[in-house]
């Protein structure tokens, strides 16, 4: 009787129960139906492969598997040997090995719009950032905040990564990965899981939208800056919003990833530029530490801290970065894109908001541009190009809104011409930044 052999007593020993059984000629394929609260194991679903070994069970009997019933392939849990009281479990279930991505990005493609996404209009604000905080303070802070962002990042993706593991899919995104972490957490966090994606999605969707109004602001505002120095002052700032808005469409009609890194690497480039000239300004007229403060008032602390976590965060674009990666094992690594990317960025956030709060002072603007000399014509040229890379850049800061509203919510639900809804979701996306 197989139910009081040896070889069901080494697989129950793994709290499997309620198996089905198949007996090939040569296999014998354990399948585990039991839900995931009532397994005692990290993967509910596991597959077990045990080759059927000969009289002499032979240790290096071994086989894998090769497909599933949802037609992944997998990476199955082998047993070496069926005679050993602890066998080994040899490998899993890898999501990386099992993603297929349209139009995958590289590695370089990755970190530069990793890159954008963190290289914002907030950098432009940590002078004003720094005199809330102190020169001490806020250098100390800036770089913890930095630490803080990276090591919650790097939470993130191997939170997904472990959850795609245990649930046998290949990518999850941010609100989906809410939801299973709730519902493979402790019992009491359990009833919260059928509304962590609505919550996941309204706050991303918030988000992404205040953050494109502000850059749109932010590109209208400094063209109108240098337009007023040679034409009529009074001219609203809504009329030039209005003349950007039918090219800012046909950028964020621009649907893969892929073929955005083109206009990330132009814009992190003039952003560089940029930076340059604003240095030179910085440091023409520098003053001393003994005129700026170490560490100001309590009450500013939170206008620091909420300056900063907003100009360097990304999370939002976290998820969709790593999960369109051709080598995504490459996005956390130690010298992943992660990695890369933040170190400059909490470096150049440091050094823009010390050396800007020392030489403006308590007179440091919102945005430093405002701080430049308006007559001059490579602080103008500041704006502009600083205008330029936010502006090509917003279908980057405007993918997430997208994804959520057209790819997670309207796609199934069209059947027919789908391609023309999508342009429809991506304009109207346009239109409530602007509106905003």
């Amino acid at each position: 009787d197989f139910t009081h052999s040896w070889l069901f007593r080494v697989c129950y020993s793994f709290t499997f129960h309620e198996l089905v059984v198949k007996m090939p000629s040569d296999q014998i394929s354990l399948h585990s139906s039991t839900k995931p609260e009532k397994v005692g194991v990290d993967n509910p679903n596991l597959v077990l492969e045990i080759q059927k070994t000969t009289e002499a069970h032979h240790p290096s009997s071994h086989t894998t598997s090769k497909s599933s019933n949802n037609g992944h392939k997998h990476s199955a849990y082998m047993i070496s040997s069926v005679s050993d009281k602890s066998p080994k479990l040899i490998e899993e279930y890898d999501p990386y090995l099992n993603r297929t991505v349209k139009h995958p990005t590289t590695f370089f493609e990755t970190l530069i719009h990793m890159l954008k996404a963190s290289l914002g209009t907030g950098i432009l604000a940590m002078p004003n950032a720094f005199h809330n905080a102190g020169y001490l303070v806020g250098s100390i802070g800036t770089m913890i905040i930095g630490l803080l962002c990276t090591y919650t990042i790097h939470i993130l993706v191997h939170s997904e990564y472990e959850l795609c593991r245990r649930k046998k899919v290949a990518s999850m995104t941010y609100p989906e990965t809410a939801e299973a972490a709730l519902i493979m957490g402790p019992k009491p966090t359990r009833k919260f899981a059928p509304y962590a994606g609505a919550v996941c999605n309204t706050f991303l969707l918030a988000y992404q939208i205040g953050s494109c109004s502000i850059y749109f602001v932010f590109v209208a505002t400094n063209i109108k800056a240098v337009a007023d120095e040679y034409i009529n002052p009074d001219i609203n700032v809504r009329i030039y919003m209005c003349i950007l808005l039918l090219p800012l469409i046909l950028v964020n009609w621009v649907r893969n990833l892929k073929y955005l890194a083109p206009f990330s690497s132009i814009a992190n480039a003039v952003t560089l530029i940029s930076f340059g000239i604003i240095a030179y300004y910085l440091f023409s007229d520098i003053r001393t530490l003994d005129d700026r403060n170490a560490v100001a008032n309590f009450s500013g602390m939170p206008l620091f801290f909420g300056t900063v976590l907003f100009a360097m965060e990304a999370i939002g674009v976290v998820m969709p970065l790593e999960n369109e990666m051709k080598c995504p094992e490459k996005f956390g690594s130690v010298f992943g894109v992660l990695n890369c990317a933040m170190f400059p960025i909490t470096l150049l956030y440091t050094v823009v908001g010390f050396f800007g709060y020392l030489r403006y002072g308590s007179s440091a603007e919102g945005s430093i541009t405002l701080n430049l000399p308006s007559d001059e014509i490579l602080a103008q040229s500041v704006k502009l190009m600083l205008a330029f890379a936010i502006y090509i850049t917003h279908a980057l800061n405007c993918y997430v809104a997208v994804d959520i509203a057209w790819t997670q919510k309207l796609k199934g639900k069209i059947q027919n011409n789908n391609l023309f809804w999508e342009y429809i979701t991506r304009t109207g996306m346009v239109l409530v930044t602007c509106k905003c």
